[in-house]
């Protein structure tokens, strides 16, 4: 069952941008994606082709059988996770590992916030990559993973995040996103 199309990833295929990685990984049965991921689309006028409204920046997304297990993106704000788990709950799992960081979120917090009994680990993007955060976060050395391929990567990642037991502070979406400071831009002012 490691072909795309019979996996979760198959539905996200017009989501799914600038792939990186796309398709099985080193482990039976799993399929990945690393890219970018729309989250809401521009409409558009007379056929013309629009980039999305709202994206989700270094996405890795892993789906075993017909269920999308890992999950892990940067979004410019904490109020865009609604959109995240509006194109993906539908095949995420209670066990699943999601990681979710924000650009908007204080460098100090991270929560932990359930979506329909999906919960979302959330935390802010310290000047970093996603990547690199995940790599921290589950104390993998990045030397050790210098030769792998983009496909052994993702399952090393996958495997870190599987004995990550890492209990940020319970909060309600709502909670969190009055919380959060202003959507910043590049330079970091804020928008």
């Amino acid at each position: 069952m490691s072909d795309l199309a019979s996996t979760p990833l198959a539905k996200l295929q017009e989501n799914l941008l600038s792939p990186i990685v796309q398709g099985p990984t080193k482990v039976a049965g799993r399929v990945a994606f690393r890219g970018e991921m729309a989250l809401k689309f521009t409409p558009t006028l007379a056929g013309e082709k629009r980039p999305p409204e709202v994206k989700s920046d270094q996405v890795i997304i892993a789906a075993e059988g017909d269920k999308i297990t890992f999950f892990s993106g940067h979004v410019a704000s904490l109020a865009h996770l609604d959109l995240v788990k509006d194109c993906l709950a539908a095949d995420m799992v209670p066990t699943g590992k999601y990681f979710l960081f924000a650009g908007n979120l204080d460098i100090s917090k991270k929560y932990q916030i359930d979506m329909n009994g999906i919960p979302f680990n959330v935390l802010p993007l310290d000047e970093a990559t996603v990547y690199n955060e995940l790599l921290d976060l589950f104390y993998l050395e990045k030397g050790d993973l210098k030769k792998m391929s983009g496909e052994e990567k993702i399952d090393a990642i996958i495997k870190g995040a599987s004995s990550f037991d890492g209990k940020f502070p319970t909060i309600p979406f709502a909670q969190a996103v009055a919380e959060m400071g202003p959507v910043k831009v590049a330079e970091n002012r804020p928008v």
